[in-house]
């Protein structure tokens, strides 16, 4: 995997992926930045949770379920001292489906944070990681 992460001006880069997508990132005005883009630290957020809901989704999917929906709300704190890396991080998912059941709706999200999810992995040397779930029948 290959990335690339060129700065434009002031605190603005545009990070270019080996996939070939491209995504501006960008401070906070207080930082020198224009708020063009998402900070990076929150591209490492959404990170988390894309690739868990991945995961939930796809495991979901093999299980023969019909999910038909998949929301990771994150909410995440910060060591206040540099590095600021992420001290905890809470998941909420929100499952849509017909007649989920929700034995394996959890088994799909704890396979999730315990086997698949890389970025869970790395999140988990800095972060303490909460899951929360609620299945809505369609």
């Amino acid at each position: 995997m290959k990335a690339k992460v060129t700065w434009l001006n002031g605190r603005s880069f545009v990070g270019e992926t080996g996939s070939g997508h491209a995504m501006v990132m960008d401070g906070a005005p207080e930082a020198g930045g224009r708020n063009l883009g998402p900070r990076p630290m929150e591209m490492m957020l959404l990170g988390l949770g894309g690739c868990t809901a991945f995961d939930v989704v796809m495991i979901l999917e093999k299980s023969r379920e019909k999910v038909t929906g998949c929301e990771v709300a994150l909410e995440a704190e910060r060591a206040s001292e540099d590095p600021k890396v992420f001290t905890h991080v809470k998941m909420i998912y929100t499952l849509k489906g017909r007649d989920l059941k929700p034995a394996v709706v959890e088994r799909a999200i704890n396979l999730s944070a315990e086997k698949y999810c890389s970025a869970s992995k790395m999140f988990e040397h800095t972060a303490k990681i909460e899951h929360e779930w609620k299945i809505e029948n369609i």
